[in-house]
């Protein structure tokens, strides 16, 4: 079972993230220069951590995504798709079963403030 957006949310606060919008699809995070979404419609999990498409190819090493492409007007922070019959922002959606496989994960892709790395090192 996927954590629920509820718990992802949670995990990136714990991590340093601060959410700085909120709809009734999303909610954006950011800490620095990176930003985040939680799908809050990922009701099962599967989908609800999404990142930006630049760094699909660094993810990779460390979780395969639950969707190559997860498109939504709500994302203004990312890219919009060109292609498709409407023209809205898309990142890649991932799922974690557990709460430290997040962190393990957000670690990796986005380093870490000394909190992160304490709470990694003591999960690990």
């Amino acid at each position: 079972m996927y954590l629920r957006p509820d718990e992802v949310a949670s995990v990136l606060e714990k991590v340093g993230f601060e959410v700085d919008t909120l709809t009734t699809k999303i909610f954006g995070y950011r800490r620095g220069e990176d930003y985040v979404y939680v799908n809050r419609e990922a009701r099962m999990g599967r989908t609800a951590l999404v990142i930006h498409p630049t760094l699909r190819e660094r993810s990779l090493s460390f979780a395969e995504p639950a969707l190559e492409m997860k498109t939504c007007d709500h994302y203004t922070q990312f890219p919009l798709y060109l292609a498709g019959e409407t023209e809205e922002h898309y990142g890649i959606a991932h799922g974690f079963t557990s709460r430290a496989s997040l962190k393990r994960y957000l670690q990796c892709i986005y380093g870490g403030s000394g909190a992160l790395r304490e709470s990694v090192a003591t999960q690990g």
